[in-house]
């Protein structure tokens, strides 16, 4: 559990980043030895999935895809800035695009939203019409699958 420690993206991480994911292989950890079992095991992706956030701005930064403004407000979003499908008229700040020209591809640019919108978007957001309740098991998956991600965005971006 602790071998988390020893990879690229969290030694990449800011201390804050860290405790984020900390919390959440504590939480795994402490629901896997439970005995309640919950309709939905969100909560413990949250805070990997926060920490995810902090990743993506703190890489966008480093590769100056974004400003030290953007990196510190309170406007920068995520979600709007890797969206692939954003119109072009709502693009001021769009990092996507820049994302695609600097790895020459939009092989990591797709990833990155497409687990964005898994372990973030469709997880924490309600919507009427289609449920999105994860087992104990599927939060450990995208907890893996999170920092998989961060790994290989470090190497494509050639910064691990």
């Amino acid at each position: 559990m602790e071998s988390y420690r020893e990879t690229n993206w969290w030694k990449y991480l800011e201390e804050p980043m860290q405790d984020l994911v900390k919390e959440s292989f504590l939480l795994l950890e402490r629901e896997r030895g439970s005995r309640d079992g919950w309709h939905d095991y969100s909560f413990v992706v949250f805070p990997m999935a926060k920490a995810y956030e902090g990743f993506l701005k703190k890489l966008f930064l480093d590769l100056k895809l974004i400003s030290r403004q953007q990196y510190f407000g309170e406007h920068f979003r995520i979600g709007r800035a890797l969206n692939p499908n954003l119109p072009k008229r709502y693009r001021s700040g769009w990092v996507y695009g820049k994302l695609v020209d600097y790895c020459g591809s939009e092989d990591l640019p797709l990833t990155l939203w497409g687990v964005w919108k898994k372990a973030r978007n469709q997880i924490f957001h309600f919507f009427p019409d289609h449920h999105q309740f994860i087992s104990l098991g599927q939060a450990s998956r995208l907890i893996d699958e999170l920092g998989g991600v961060m790994e290989q965005a470090l190497r494509g971006c050639r910064l691990a």
